[in-house]
């Protein structure tokens, strides 16, 4: 599965960047590619391309904002979590969007 994903909290530091590294360690864990944009007081970084977003089979919103520029995600499957989520149960996010794929729920 190719994934791509944003993360961003309310101060846009710590939980965006933990967020970040949980939700990769997860998914290469499980086999699948990722990339993650952060979106925060100091902007966006690693910003996903639009080669990224067209291959991404999932879209992952971790955020506890508003994300930028979510436009670039039209007709992709969205799921939307909080930071919490993706920082403190990235595996079982990870492996319920899996299923929820797999059982064509999401389209």
């Amino acid at each position: 599965m190719n994934i791509a994903a944003i993360t961003a909290c309310t101060i846009g530091v710590a939980h965006t960047y933990i967020a970040k590294e949980k939700l990769i360690e997860a998914a290469e864990n499980r086999g699948h590619s990722i990339s993650v944009e952060t979106q925060g007081n100091i902007g966006i970084e690693d910003e996903l391309s639009q080669d990224v977003i067209r291959a991404a089979d999932v879209i992952i919103l971790a955020a506890d904002i508003a994300v930028a520029r979510q436009e670039r995600f039209k007709g992709k499957p969205i799921v939307r979590v909080s930071s919490a989520v993706a920082i403190k149960q990235p595996e079982r996010l990870i492996t319920t969007i899996e299923h929820k794929l797999s059982q064509g729920v999401m389209s």
